[in-house]
């Protein structure tokens, strides 16, 4: 195995796995030789190869393209070796993307609205705890849904709008990934256990085709502490990505998120990214980002930075 300035070729006939992966060129550097006597012991190493290539801030990718073993395997050694910033392990021969689904809160977004909305009413601490446990899987997520929003009950409309326009703001990254993808002829699908009141202006920034989430209920001006429609759940976010995926003969889907409930949607998918995610949610993932801006799927996708869309901030 040896490295090089930039991404070896790679035979489709001998390379199974790929793992690329974002790290401090330093650390990329030192733990070249490691990984490679890992692979060694593991009884792979013959025919794989590495390339890497710099990036902004000090920051390199590596390439990793190995003959055999499992994903979970090489997973393993990714973290294990290299502590990377952000990481994908994927099949080496995969058809162009189709589609993208993202979660909203936490992921498309820097902030759970819900929480947010709550610290209006003075319930901020009393939500975010009941979020907090739902998102690392310990609540079913109707019964937290209901319960956080039956808190709300009293507060004017209005506080959305002022919500949105001061607390709310799109994760960095966030408008270059969809814009971008959009470019290379993705669907766009922006699916959140959150609410539409929130996800529809933020589709709209940043370029989404498609916008499914809980819509709250509101009379004479005031939330009434219920919902209104069918609940946006964990298995409406995996029924979602496969109706998108039926849309399509050929080509994969990329999904994101950050907690339980992305679970099953990130499973489904070709790759399935857990951004900055609870540790449930990273494990059932494909790839991760623990540091850095979602434009890292980008790199993680091997998209050239001369097709990336940045007319605008994000």
């Amino acid at each position: 195995m040896s490295a090089s300035g930039g991404f070896a070729p790679i035979s489709g006939e001998e390379c199974v796995l790929i793992a690329r992966l974002i790290a401090d060129t330093d650390k990329l550097e030192t733990s070249l030789e490691s990984a490679a006597k890992a692979l060694a012991s593991a009884g792979i190493a013959e025919g794989a190869q590495a390339g890497s290539r710099e990036l902004s801030g000090g920051k390199s990718i590596m390439q990793l393209a190995v003959p055999s073993g499992e994903r979970d395997a090489i997973r393993a050694l990714v973290e294990e070796h290299f502590a990377p910033d952000a990481a994908l392990v994927s099949e080496a021969k995969i058809p162009p993307l189709k589609m993208f689904i993202s979660d909203m809160d936490s992921t498309i977004i820097g902030q759970e609205c819900i929480d947010e909305l709550a610290d209006f009413a003075g319930l901020k601490g009393k939500v975010s705890a009941i979020t907090e446990r739902a998102m690392q899987g310990e609540l079913d997520f109707e019964t937290a849904l209901r319960e956080r929003v039956q808190l709300l009950a009293g507060l004017p409309e209005s506080a959305i709008k002022e919500c949105l326009e001061t607390r709310i703001e799109p994760t960095p990254g966030a408008r270059t990934l969809v814009q971008t993808l959009k470019k290379k002829g993705c669907l766009t699908v922006l699916v959140t256990g959150g609410f539409h009141h929130f996800a529809n202006p933020i589709a709209r920034q940043l370029g989404f085709d498609w916008v499914i989430g809980n819509q709250l209920a509101v009379v004479d001006g005031k939330l009434t502490g219920e919902l209104d429609g069918p609940i946006i759940d964990s298995e409406v976010k995996r029924s979602t990505l496969e109706e998108g995926r039926a849309k399509f003969e050929t080509g994969t889907v990329l999904a994101a998120g950050d907690g339980a409930n992305d679970i099953p949607m990130l499973q489904a998918a070709d790759y399935g990214m857990a951004y900055r995610a609870k540790p449930k949610a990273r494990a059932a993932a494909s790839g991760w980002i623990d540091e850095g801006d979602l434009s890292a799927i980008l790199h993680l996708l091997d998209i050239p930075a001369d097709d990336w869309v940045t007319d605008q901030a994000g």
